[in-house]
């Protein structure tokens, strides 16, 4: 029997202990002989990685305990960060970087001794960096991308491809390793060696593009013996096109994902035919997504199998995993609960894994028969630590936004087992504005998103205009437009809520990370439709960031984004909501990681200073250890109860189960 009691104030057993201990997905799968491995966040644990290796029986075991931290910091997102072989004797190898150090280490587990450092420290920039390691035994070597600082600034920089020995000779000798590529281009991914073992391609850009703007595969021979790749040319792509992953088929064709078309989809050239214009679409028309964008290095949307099929990830808005034939195009999808697969793909002879979720379960490796098309839950099995009665039941739409254009969203209502609003009373809800900007929100089950809605708040995902997910037109949207067509759809979205009766207009909050962050501070000082907001780690000025307070990888971004800053100055501080604390009226929280390359807490600070004195209730929660994200249990928990505590101020219901947040003016 429902109880009727206020919206926001339904007790949940979905606390925020519970929601932080489940942050995080299993990542950066991989095939070591007939084993899976994969590694696994650990909240509880410093918020680090953990490798993890599948076991016969299903799950998997911790191959390196604590304070082991398998994470790469390339261009500060990082990338794969690991790579194993099975050897004919001496059990496994696995190569992988520590988080701490950043250098590569070499393990073997069913040995005796500990991991080994491959490669030096640096006292330049935060050390060597390394990501997207492929070791190849033949050769003694692991060959990845090498990440190097040449000063102290955050673009001072450069990277290559390097093979580093597997004999460790260059633990304290940065000579001993061989750069295979030159520094021609700002930006490269790992390489790829073709089946004859003669060629190897990578993918590579500069500034002022961002990967999903326009990237260019590179070709390159591979020689005998020790050196760098001869020959060294681009085959496919460049200026105003995106190619987000290429490899090789069994055959020797190079398969690459690209959006010349306007989506990303699969295409092929021959062996006889690379250097030549023209490729051939494996699934032309489909007006769907076969890859996304490269915010890391070593991204997987497609993997080819030793039969000739290609194992995909696509779809529009929600993606599926399917097989691909592509002497046919026939595509053949799975069966399953799942509506999101992350970019990452594994292939055991015909077993295709991959990390999946869905609106009823988490992030779980799911392996997929291509013979049979069966498939089955191989490790991070999800379990429900509640009754999944408290979880939403999300619904994907699609609203009308400004001059009539598409805006698409997951909308999670308020759903409780046992409670239910009065009568004439309407939920509160939270607009959450996903990072990026370039990225989406996929449709999947999230016990942060059901702390809220168990609780009688319900949360609106907008996929505004500049989101991945809809091809390179809706992506596009967002060029020069930052600050104004993602405020724009997302208010667009919380008004729509309110005016068809699901939403209360007078208890409307919008929350947002990084880009996110950027989004929610902007919408605050423009468009007077929320009553309060959540601003985590934040751009805030849009000067200082241009012009040295962010990484390399995104210093030039909003060169698309808001305009060439040469051209449109101006325009930097107009939008920026540093320069309009004036404007806000509503109660904000502000959280920053201490730890922060990409959005430093200097930005926070100085937008606090202009608040200061206004009158606006406001507090700021910063955390040390962390960086761009928050990754640490603790870390998690005061912000989700702090979070909570804003709204029941600002809404006006009660919830002494959680710390009062401070508010001060």
């Amino acid at each position: 029997m429902e109880t009727v009691a206020a919206y926001g104030s339904w007790p949940s057993p979905i606390d925020a202990a519970l929601a932080a201990s489940h942050d995080g997905r299993p990542e950066y799968l991989g095939a070591v002989g007939d084993e899976l491995w994969w590694t696994e966040p650990r909240p509880a644990e410093g918020g680090r990685r953990a490798l993890v290796r599948g076991t016969a029986g299903g799950g998997g075991a911790v191959v390196l305990p604590a304070p082991w931290n398998v994470r790469s910091r390339v261009i500060e997102y990082g990338g794969v960060p690991w790579a194993g072989a099975a050897r004919a004797t001496g059990g496994p190898l696995v190569v992988f970087v520590h988080f701490p150090d950043q250098r590569l280490y070499a393990y073997e587990p069913d040995g005796a001794a500990g991991p080994r450092p491959l490669t030096p420290l640096s006292a330049t920039g935060g050390g060597l960096r390394w990501a997207d390691p492929r070791i190849q035994l033949e050769r003694g070597e692991v060959w990845c991308v090498l990440e190097e600082f040449t000063g102290e600034g955050p673009t001072d920089v450069r990277r290559v491809i390097a093979a580093v020995p597997l004999d460790g000779s260059a633990a304290e000798d940065r000579t001993a390793v061989t750069e295979l590529s030159d520094d021609r281009h700002r930006f490269v991914t790992g390489p790829r060696l073709s089946p004859d073992g003669r060629r190897a391609v990578w993918i590579a850009w500069d500034h002022p593009d961002m990967p999903w703007d326009a990237t260019v595969v590179m070709l390159g021979q591979v020689p005998v013996g020790k050196g760098p790749f001869a020959e060294v040319r681009p085959v496919v792509g460049g200026d105003g096109e995106s190619v987000a992953q290429a490899d090789w088929a069994p055959d020797g064709s190079l398969l690459f994902v690209t959006d010349i078309g306007g989506w990303w989809e699969p295409h092929r050239v021959r062996p006889d035919a690379l250097g030549a214009a023209a490729s051939t679409s494996l699934c032309p028309g489909r007006d769907e997504e076969f890859g996304g964008p490269l915010w890391k290095i070593g991204l997987q949307w497609f993997h080819p199998l030793d039969n000739g099929l290609i194992a995909v990830i696509h779809g529009r808005g929600t993606t599926t995993l399917g097989v691909l034939d592509p002497a046919t195009g026939e595509l053949t999808d799975v069966a399953g609960p799942w509506t999101e697969w992350s970019a990452t793909l594994a292939v055991r002879g015909d077993r295709v894994a991959g990390v999946a979720a869905g609106p009823h379960s988490a992030y779980e490796i799911v392996e997929l028969d291509t013979t049979t098309g069966r498939t089955r839950v191989i490790g991070a099995a999800h379990h429900d630590p509640v009754d999944p009665a408290y979880y939403p039941e999300p619904r994907a739409r699609t609203f009308t936004g400004p001059g009539g254009r598409e805006i698409h969203a997951r909308i999670h209502p308020p759903r409780h087992p046992e409670r239910t609003g009065p009568q004439g009373e309407l939920p509160p809800y939270a607009v959450w504005v996903h990072g990026g900007p370039t990225g989406q929100a996929p449709l999947v089950l999230d016990l942060e998103i059901a702390y809220f809605t168990s609780r009688g708040i319900g949360v609106a995902e907008v996929d505004y205009g500049g989101s991945t997910g809809y091809g390179r037109a809706y992506r596009e949207r967002l060029r020069g437009q930052w600050g104004i067509v993602d405020v724009e759809d997302c208010a667009a979205v919380a008004r729509a809520l309110a005016e068809e009766g699901a939403a209360d207009p007078a208890r409307l909050a919008v929350r947002g990370g990084s880009a996110g962050g950027w989004t929610a501070a902007a919408s605050l000082t423009t468009t007077g439709v929320y009553a309060c907001a959540t601003v985590k780690y934040p751009i805030l000025d849009l000067l200082g960031w241009a012009t040295g307070e962010t990484h390399d990888f995104e210093s030039q971004y909003l060169e698309s984004l808001v305009g060439p800053l040469a051209e449109v100055p101006g325009r930097y501080h107009d939008r920026s909501p540093i320069h309009h604390v004036d404007r806000i009226a509503a109660p904000f929280l502000l959280l920053q990681g201490l730890d922060d390359t990409i959005c430093p807490p200097a930005q926070c600070e100085r937008f606090l200073d202009r608040a200061a004195g206004r009158g606006i209730p406001h507090a700021y929660l910063a955390f040390e250890g962390e960086g761009h994200g928050f990754r640490r249990a603790d870390t998690m928990i005061r912000a989700l109860e702090a979070e909570l505590s804003l709204y029941a101020q600002t809404f006006g219901f009660a919830r002494p189960d959680v710390p009062r947040l401070e508010l001060t003016r």
